[in-house]
């Protein structure tokens, strides 16, 4: 693991990753005894220029126009990989998908520069069953977008990846929650 990468980790581990045995409910609707609250992260100055430099080593290689993901968990990722992109001097346009359409003005889904035919790869925080992600992938392509991957900081591993893959895109996550549990157990 990276020096970076290893850093990360151990923000995500010592302030997201909560764990109790009754449970946490999901957006899934599901029952787990581990959450990850990834704001809490996401959100923190020592994590974003890790955000930023982790998830756009993986988002370049697609060589995308755009990247973008649904509000709320995607904005700090957004706004970390268009910065380290800035910082590469790497031209890239960030957006957000509302979860409803905005109720004035131009009654958007997507806010940002983006235009029809541009490449975009989708930013998640958590993935689970890939709902969230494939929503977003499906307002991002409504908007004209190409979509090319999902990339995410967590894959739960239920199932997400093969729902991402089902619509002939990759998942690619910095972490799988494999880690989070067997540092837990550790």
């Amino acid at each position: 693991m990276t020096d970076a990468r290893q850093r990360l980790f151990e923000l995500l581990f010592e302030r997201s990753f909560l764990y109790r045995p009754e449970g946490f409910r999901l957006a899934s609707g599901k029952i787990s005894p581990y959450y990850l609250d990834c704001k809490k992260t996401t959100l923190c100055a020592k994590a974003l220029p890790l955000i930023g430099k982790l998830m756009w080593e993986e988002v370049k290689k697609f060589l995308p126009d755009a990247v973008g993901g649904l509000t709320l968990g995607a904005d700090p990722l957004v706004t970390a990989v268009c910065f380290q992109a800035g910082l590469e001097g790497t031209p890239l346009e960030g957006f957000i998908v509302r979860k409803e359409a905005k109720g004035h003005g131009t009654q958007n889904y997507i806010e940002g520069a983006v235009k029809e035919g541009m490449k975009t790869v989708i930013l998640e925080d958590v993935v689970t069953t890939g709902g969230s992600s494939l929503k977003a992938v499906t307002k991002a392509k409504d908007a004209g977008l190409e979509v090319l991957a999902v990339v995410a900081l967590v894959d739960r591993e239920e199932g997400g990846f093969e729902a991402i893959k089902a619509q002939g895109l990759q998942l690619i996550s910095l972490y799988k929650i494999k880690e989070f549990l067997d540092r837990l157990a550790g």
